[in-house]
């Protein structure tokens, strides 16, 4: 049996898992907000995201089950730019789930909403984003000095970018070292 990989727009039945996910120690150690969150603050934030038209967010699901969240934040339509961020929120996800959410966002970022450039950070002692963003072909665009505070200590960020074009060229050799095999062009069954 073949194995499927979708992203999906959030729910009203999500809230639930979302709240779990948002607040456990291996999702809030790497968030710029890494307290613990409230009901009526994740009720808030899950409303406010939502409908907001800036934004998007999509569940992560293997064969149905929920694993992660991959969101673009900023999407700017006039330059088609936007940043994205993810996490795996699923207890024992399947190897290498996070590469897959990862592929699966830059095509819809790429393909179904056909933007330009994406952006993303991450702290610099955050070493698994680093080499995620790398291995699916981000380049470093800038470093930040000591600019989020966190815990009362301010932190470094990465800074990386992709461009379309560069994704283009670089697809189908990313999609074979995560599937092990060619990757359709066309995935638009998955989101």
């Amino acid at each position: 049996m073949n194995t499927i990989y979708r992203l999906r727009p959030l729910s009203e039945t999500d809230q639930d898992l979302l709240f779990n996910w948002r607040n456990s120690e291996k999702v809030r150690v790497n968030m710029y907000q890494n307290h613990l969150i409230s009901w009526e603050e994740h009720c808030r934030w899950f409303t406010a995201t939502v409908s907001n038209r800036c934004n998007r967010y999509r569940l992560f699901e293997i064969d149905s089950s929920p694993v992660g969240l991959i969101y673009l934040t900023d999407i700017n339509l006039t330059d088609n730019v936007c940043f994205w961020g993810f996490y795996i929120g699923a207890d024992k996800p399947p190897k290498g789930s996070g590469s897959i959410m990862g592929f699966l966002g830059l095509d819809y970022i790429y393909h179904e909403m056909s933007l330009r450039k994406v952006c993303g950070e991450c702290f610099s002692f955050n070493t698994a984003s680093i080499r995620f963003h790398e291995r699916l072909g981000f380049q470093r665009e800038g470093y930040f000095v000591k600019h989020i505070c966190r815990n009362g200590q301010y932190e470094d960020i990465i800074r990386f970018a992709l461009f379309n074009d560069e994704w283009s060229r670089k697809r189908k050799e990313i999609g074979r070292v995560i599937f092990g095999e060619e990757v359709a062009d066309d995935l638009r069954n998955c989101y």
